[in-house]
């Protein structure tokens, strides 16, 4: 009886924070998708950290991230992009030096983590945590165990809610990053795609042996379409 209950616990709780980690990927307002040849990757932004969306928002407008690329790429990390020195780069060359002239001040908040899908924004060593203007990334790390956690929460002094745990036992993610860098969004359609990128072999900078551009960067509405209006025919 009692280990019934015990398990019935579990599952509970692995539930609950299955719940609340869909919950935290449907509060979102703007999507973004980005077109590359491996396919298509969706971002919904979110509303807990506006300038980040904001400035993301405002750069997939201007058209900015169209033909730059995922220039470092790290299995069981992250994938990262958006340095617009990347695109006109020679190939081999090392990238991610790019910048816009301007950061955007830190928005760490308790609620989005470094979760498997989640997008996060780079950034230098300033000691305000203020992020990179352009340059992104999206998580998918590895799953980690209870004992993993404690050694980490020991490290860093993070502290884990019961649901973090639970999606970093059964999603996977990067939580040693947690509270270093912004969390502003989750990808909700194509970490299949995300997948096949991490894994392309790289260099010695993990700068991908085949350039894998971000052809097109757009707005989406909720139907998926893209978010700007279509010219009537004559």
């Amino acid at each position: 009886m009692v280990k019934i209950i015990v398990l019935n616990m579990k599952k509970l709780l692995a539930l609950s924070a299955l719940i609340i980690y869909t919950i935290s990927v449907s509060a979102q307002s703007a999507k973004v998708a980005i077109e590359t040849d491996s396919g298509r990757i969706v971002l919904a932004l979110s509303d807990r950290t506006p300038l980040h969306r904001d400035n993301m928002i405002k750069l997939v407008k201007e058209g900015f991230f169209d033909s730059t690329l995922f220039h470092r790429v790290i299995a069981q990390f992250v994938i990262q992009g958006g340095d617009p020195v990347s695109k006109h780069a020679k190939p081999g060359e090392m990238l991610g030096n790019g910048e816009l002239g301007y950061r955007v001040p830190a928005e760490i908040n308790d609620s989005e983590y470094h979760c498997y899908g989640a997008l996060g924004m780079a950034r230098d060593n300033n000691p305000e945590k203020a992020s990179s203007a352009c340059q992104f990334y999206i998580v998918t790390g590895k799953k980690y165990t209870d004992q993993e956690l404690d050694a980490i929460s020991q490290k860093t002094g993070r502290v884990f809610s019961a649901s973090q745990r639970e999606v970093y036992k059964t999603k996977g993610g990067v939580p040693f990053l947690d509270g270093n860098y912004t969390i502003y969004g989750m990808v909700t359609e194509g970490m299949d795609v995300v997948e096949r990128i991490s894994a392309m072999p790289g260099n010695a900078v993990n700068r991908p042996n085949t350039d894998m551009a971000m052809r097109k960067v757009y707005l989406v509405d909720e139907k998926g379409e893209k978010g700007r209006k279509k010219k009537k025919r004559k």
